[in-house]
């Protein structure tokens, strides 16, 4: 699996790994979360070179979820250098997903 699981001790030293990372701020019991999962990993299968993939449990990491003020769950940001960039709310189509990682991916 592609798509790496972070909490507040491993969320910052994970972030900056990659120049691109695609961070999904959910929850266990969050059904849109649970659907966005294989999508995540198809992406993480996609650009294993170039993106990072990471999830975080807003239960499990409520202070990295407020840093980033995630109110609604699935939250997407993607981050580049380690800086948040861009911010998707909701579950989206996996063409949206791979839309802002090539634009970003190209931008930067």
């Amino acid at each position: 699996m592609s798509v790496l699981t972070v909490n507040e001790s491993t969320f910052l030293s994970e972030v900056g790994k990659k120049r691109v990372t695609l961070v999904e701020f959910g929850a266990s019991w969050c059904p849109p979360c649970k659907v966005l999962l294989p999508i995540l990993d198809e992406l993480g299968d996609q650009y294993p070179d170039t993106v990072g993939i990471l999830t975080v449990d807003c239960d499990k990491s409520p202070d990295i979820a407020a840093q980033y003020g995630i109110m609604s769950m699935p939250t997407v940001i993607l981050f580049h250098n380690a800086e948040p960039v861009e911010k998707l709310i909701g579950l989206r189509s996996k063409t949206v997903y791979e839309a802002l990682i090539a634009k970003h991916i190209v931008k930067f």
